[in-house]
């Protein structure tokens, strides 16, 4: 990942945090019922998630109670707006963008020697069946101080009371007890330090849940496509549901997006695109082994380029150029089936989510498509850098270095 690291392309947003604030930190995790890290120094992001401390604990999801229960960890106002990395729902940075939407201010006064623990509450104790996840509604947001500073708040409001009734005004016993509140939390009579309850209603979404679902409730009809085929086959069981249930690789998953208006595609468009010459050339990448050139340069050179395509078997040369062919053959003659020219992956990497959804449903859309065919790196970065992260482990270093031009050349 040093490539990447280098190019400002990995986790290039996170927070670092040491001193005082790995001590809150540390009291947010216990009372969220997580052991504390022993880590002195590591970073976090926009949710509280940190890289460093799920390498320690061995688990990437550290800050889950179980796959219904989420949490989070506010410790520092500079959280705004970060990126979430690692996100068990597509809708996670929504919630937080959400929070501090709504508590910003407080949150700004709250964490100069504060944290906050915020708790996403599904109303679902635990998933115990693939279709659960269709429960997903109202989700609440509810939050926790460390040493329960608004609870001490209000002990300080009942003193301050106490002191002003008759002649406690002389009461030393009381001046103590106000002293050492004080030298212990602050003067906190202004303080604002109530965070009412939050909510967020989900629609379509993703969650890493029984090994990766989308649902898609916000259509024709609903539709659950599972990523994980054990889930699938429990999914499909279930009869209490009347949904449509997917394996992420059925090939009549695309067909029923494009029947209910989720996903289209245009070719005679698609092919003038920036979009149709990345996919091709990363393509045409996983047919080159051993090559002389870097990979880069061939992608890159225009006389390289069919150099190369030229040295491919036939079968795999119409694969990489089968759009073009396909368009060339349509020219002539109507006659010619799609299915029987162009390539398969390609063909779905080239579909896009419908011009009539909103944004929204268009990025879980994109993200959906990206899983189903990755060929587009530029997308499979933003859509799912999970993914890419993974993705990229395999390739070789001179594609990398293409991917990241491609990438760095579109930020």
């Amino acid at each position: 990942m040093e490539k990447l690291k280098a190019a400002q392309l990995y986790r290039d947003e996170l927070i670092p945090i040491s001193g005082k604030l790995v001590e809150r930190y540390n009291q947010c995790l216990k009372i969220l019922g997580f052991t504390e890290t022993k880590l002195t120094n590591f970073s976090i992001d926009g949710i509280g998630w940190s890289p460093e401390i799920a390498e320690e604990k061995q688990e990437i999801h550290y800050l889950n109670n179980g796959e219904a229960n989420p949490n989070a960890i506010i410790i520092t106002p500079l959280q705004k707006g970060k990126p979430v990395y690692v996100p068990f729902h597509t809708f996670d940075r929504e919630m937080m963008q959400h929070v501090f939407r709504t508590h910003g201010d407080k949150i700004n006064d709250i964490t100069r020697d504060c944290a906050i623990c915020v708790h996403f509450d599904q109303h679902i104790d635990a998933f115990y069946e693939p279709l659960d996840v269709l429960k997903y509604g109202d989700i609440s947001m509810t939050f926790k101080l460390i040493n329960n500073l608004d609870k001490v708040q209000k002990q300080q409001f009942g003193l301050i009371d106490k002191f002003k009734q008759g002649h406690n005004f002389i009461d030393e016993g009381l001046h103590q007890q106000l002293l050492e509140s004080a030298k212990t939390y602050g003067d906190l009579r202004h303080r604002n330090l109530e965070l009412p309850q939050l909510y967020y209603t989900t629609d379509s979404f993703y969650t890493k849940a029984f090994g990766g679902v989308f649902v898609l409730r916000d259509f024709i009809s609903p539709i659950v496509v599972f990523q994980d085929e054990k889930w699938h086959k429990e999914a499909i069981k279930d009869i209490t549901y009347d949904v449509l249930i997917y394996h992420i690789s059925q090939p009549e998953l695309m067909d029923k997006l494009r029947d209910h208006l989720i996903v289209g595609y245009d070719l005679d468009a698609a092919v003038k695109t920036p979009r149709y010459n990345r996919i091709k050339k990363f393509m045409f990448a996983q047919y080159l082994k051993d090559t002389p050139h870097p990979i880069q340069d061939i992608l890159e050179d225009n006389v390289l380029f069919k150099g190369y395509l030229n040295k491919l078997s036939i079968e795999d040369r119409k694969n990489v150029m089968s759009v073009e062919l396909y368009l060339e053959k349509m020219e002539i003659s109507n006659q010619h089936k799609l299915a029987d020219i162009v390539d398969v992956e390609l063909f779905e990497a080239l579909n896009e989510p419908h011009s009539s959804l909103n944004v929204k449903h268009q990025d879980l859309i994109w993200k959906l498509l990206v899983n189903i065919a990755p060929l587009d790196v530029l997308f499979l970065y933003w859509y799912d850098k999970e993914l890419f992260y993974k993705n990229y482990d395999t390739w070789d270093d001179s594609l990398k270095d293409w991917v990241i031009a491609t990438i760095r050349n579109n930020i």
